[in-house]
């Protein structure tokens, strides 16, 4: 089977123009700011220096010097099984909301504590959380329906002083909500994010994961790996990605005050055409869909509010 070559600088050039992670990475500064990634930097076939991004220990070493170099962030691990995510993609959600954020602010982007995101199934690798607050100083509260993710979610925040108070990691106990038994009375986010599960069942998600670590080892018939794969609640959900959504939609209905945006990430095109009938439905006074590129992938995430656009510029205006 041919193999892909990675992604040019011109690929990653397409990333949001804050993003870090633009052009190729810098494996020497990258070694040198975290040795533990040398022995999985190799000269590919194609005569670049990289990693085996088919090997999930390589990923996850890459991830920890690049948490290291560009955010401060020393110590970061995950639980073997779970999901080691790609960090460029992730800033870029990050980046592209604080832009929202920036329309009805006077085109600055609000920083420090004072602005809260809420963060649903933040999974045992919190890196949204670590990387919003290392960008832009914003608070987090982290949710999970998973005990064993949320707890290292905990520890990872507890490891390293820079995220100390920043970070509130809470269990969502009924896997059949996301928003209801996790804002609490009263407290009011500027913003949730939410990266929803894509597939449909546990058959489907394991035989998605086979085919991403096919693609990556360049074998037809390599074994699925769980570094890539992610536990159940991180890669599926009953009803797939639409009736993620739907639920996600129906219960910001509910509490349409507790954030001023909302937002989710969504990967099939039919998805968002249905989360768009679904947020008509809700009477939802704002609706947006904001595009991303990441080199050969298009990604893009859906946002509305519930309020006017006065009483969301009143609500910046106070940050």
């Amino acid at each position: 089977m041919k193999k892909t070559p990675p992604a040019s600088p011109a690929d990653k050039d397409q990333l949001h123009p804050r993003n870090r992670h633009r052009g190729r990475y810098d494996f020497a500064q990258l070694v040198q700011s975290s040795p533990a990634l040398a022995p999985f930097v190799r000269t590919n076939e194609f005569g670049d220096t990289s990693i085996d991004f088919a090997d999930p220990a390589a990923v996850k070493a890459l991830n920890q010097a690049l948490l290291r170099e560009f955010y401060g962030v020393d110590t970061w691990d995950i639980p073997a099984g779970y999901l080691c995510p790609p960090i460029p993609g992730r800033a870029d959600y990050l980046h592209y909301l604080a832009d929202l954020l920036a329309e009805n602010n006077g085109g600055k982007i609000p920083t420090g504590r004072t602005v809260r995101v809420l963060d649903i199934g933040v999974g045992a690798n919190c890196i949204y959380p670590i990387l919003g607050h290392r960008e832009y100083g914003w608070r987090f509260v982290g949710a999970d329906t998973d005990p064993v993710a949320l707890n290292a979610a905990k520890q990872l925040v507890a490891a390293n002083s820079g995220l100390t108070g920043a970070i509130d990691c809470r269990l969502q106990a009924d896997p059949k909500h996301m928003l209801v038994g996790v804002m609490k009375s009263g407290e009011v986010f500027d913003a949730t994010i939410c990266n929803p599960p894509f597939h449909g069942s546990a058959a489907e998600a394991a035989a998605a994961t086979q085919r991403k670590t096919a693609n990556l080892s360049g074998n037809r018939r390599a074994a699925p790996n769980l570094n890539f794969g992610g536990q159940s609640n991180e890669l599926w959900y009953p009803g797939g990605e639409e009736a993620f959504l739907r639920q996600l939609i129906a219960e910001s209905k509910q509490l349409p005050r507790a954030s001023t945006w909302y937002t989710s990430l969504v990967s099939k095109k039919a998805s968002l055409i249905s989360a768009h009938y679904f947020l008509k439905q809700a009477e939802a006074l704002q609706v947006k869909t904001i595009e991303m590129a990441q080199g050969q992938k298009k990604s893009r995430f859906v946002a509305w509010s519930f309020l006017t656009e006065e009483e969301i510029t009143a609500r910046l205006a106070k940050k």
